[in-house]
């Protein structure tokens, strides 16, 4: 995982980089990130236009960084998962992306943690309120 962000009360925001980080933060924070991580990868590595020869792939690493969204876990001080998010490639502001950040089994880490993510959001300058980031709040 790479280092993010801090946040209030010794909590840190990391990004997910393998598909083995994906499925770890499935397993603890018990949702589905794993799934939605690895259906974004294969949809970028579809969008990949090849080079020609042996460096056919040289770009490709570098094009799912910037093109699949960007997947991140806010843990405390003992490593506990607290919430994870889904950011748009970049992260850069994107009107058309919907954005999720969800606690453990999907409940709403707003409670909780609307501190942290406000720390993610100055961070990344993208607001992150809970009405548009939280899939399951009553509207």
């Amino acid at each position: 995982m790479q280092y993010i962000c801090d946040a209030p009360k010794g909590r840190t925001w990391f990004r997910i980089e393998t598909e083995a980080e994906a499925a770890a933060e499935s397993r603890l924070m018990r949702h589905a990130v794993e799934k939605h991580c690895l259906t974004a990868q294969q949809r970028a590595r579809r969008s990949y236009a090849p080079g020609q020869g042996l460096e056919r792939d040289i770009g490709l690493k570098s094009h799912i960084a910037r093109t699949m969204p960007v997947f991140m876990t806010l843990r405390a001080e003992d490593g506990s998962g607290l919430a994870t998010a889904m950011l748009p490639p970049g992260p850069r502001p994107s009107s058309d992306f919907t954005i999720i950040i969800v606690g453990p089994e999907n409940a709403d880490p707003y409670e909780d943690h609307s501190d942290a993510i406000e720390a993610l959001a100055r961070h990344v300058r993208i607001p992150l309120p809970r009405a548009r980031c939280y899939p399951y709040a009553q509207r």
